[in-house]
This record gives C-alpha cells, structure tokens and sequence, in this order.
C-alpha cells in the first residue's frame, strides 16, 4: 500500500538526491501494510514530485532516534529538536529505493478529491491513471 507524504521542498530534494535517507514523523500509519511513500512536496512547489520504499519505520524516544539516524538525518539537530519538543515518541521512516517522476504530478492525478495531507493520506489502489503507471515503473 502507498501513503501520500506531505513534505518540504527542500527535503523532498534532499531525498530525491539520496542526502536525505530517513523522514520524520510525529505519529506512525496505523496500516502496517504500508510500503511505499508517494511524495508531496509542498507549496510553493505544490506537485507529486517522486516516491520511494520503506526500508523500516523505527518509533523510540526523540533521542534514541536522532542518536540513530542523525548521520544521513538531512535535517540539523536544532530542527529535530524543535519539531520534536515536549514529545516521548518520534518516528523514523528509512528510505529505501527512490523514484523521481520525470515530470511531477498534480495531486488530481492520484485520484478524485485527494487534497495535501496535513501529514499523511493513504493512497487506495484503485483505478487511477497513476498507480497503474507506478506499477508499470517499478514493476
């Protein structure tokens, strides 16, 4: 299954380059079943920029996670912190093998009514145009 990631240009850049190999979440999916990341890159870029798999999903304490992850974080130590301030738990998601969409897409090309998640959306393999061309890709 994908999920559908809102994500900062600049780090939808540093994935898409492979600088940046974990994204930083606050909660977890609740579907296990998730493999891959459909990746929003926000406003003012405002396309479907690229996708990539889950290589593992690590949830521990805000330190324990930096302390893991802060070699190929992309992040600086001092936004970490700030994103994670006054939280117990802090997810990682570790990135696997990378897809950038030779030409970004429109959120309307993933289905009807999909709009930027605030986080995160789960992306229903249905019949749309761009999942059968997501699997076609990577086959």
């Amino acid at each position: 299954m994908k999920v559908l990631l809102s994500i900062k240009p600049e780090y939808a850049n540093k994935i898409l380059s492979g600088e940046k190999k974990f994204e930083f979440r606050k909660v977890s999916f609740t579907n296990t079943k998730v493999n891959t990341v459909v990746i929003y890159a926000t406003k003012p870029v405002g396309k479907v920029v690229g996708e990539f798999e889950i290589l593992h999903i690590y949830s521990d304490s805000p330190s324990n996670i930096w302390e893991r992850t802060k070699k190929f974080a992309g992040i600086e130590k001092k936004y970490f912190d700030s994103y994670y301030e006054g939280k117990d738990l802090a997810v990682a998601i570790a990135v696997g093998a990378v897809h950038e969409y030779e030409k970004p897409k429109n959120l309307s090309d993933i289905g009807a009514g999909v709009s930027a998640p605030q986080s995160f959306c789960y992306i229903k393999p249905t019949d749309n145009e761009l999942q059968r061309e997501l699997e076609l890709k990577l086959g």
